[in-house]
């Protein structure tokens, strides 16, 4: 006869999505920046950054989020950060 312990594993630090709602009146500037936090080319980064609402970073820990939040709204556009439900479920 064996025992079997199963422990569930919960990560405290909940993913977040950065998402672009307004590229405001410089979108260059703005596709810059997604440009730098995506690794995309400038291009794909400017039809990223005009097509509103736009994730810029799916899955992403709190401190690079707000970072990236934070870089967007200084390029002149209007981001903000929303927390991703999904958990992680690791059993042992």
């Amino acid at each position: 006869m064996t025992d079997e312990h199963r422990s569930l594993l919960v990560c405290d630090d909940v993913p977040r999505e950065v998402r672009l709602t307004d590229p405001g009146p410089q979108v260059l500037e703005v596709a810059r920046v997604v440009r730098r936090l995506t690794g995309l080319s400038l291009w794909s980064s400017k039809a990223l950054a005009t097509r509103i609402p736009a994730v810029v970073l799916g899955s992403a820990p709190r401190e690079d989020a707000e970072a990236a939040v934070a870089a967007l709204r200084g390029a002149g556009g209007r981001a903000e950060m929303r927390e991703r439900p999904e958990r992680a479920r690791v059993e042992i």
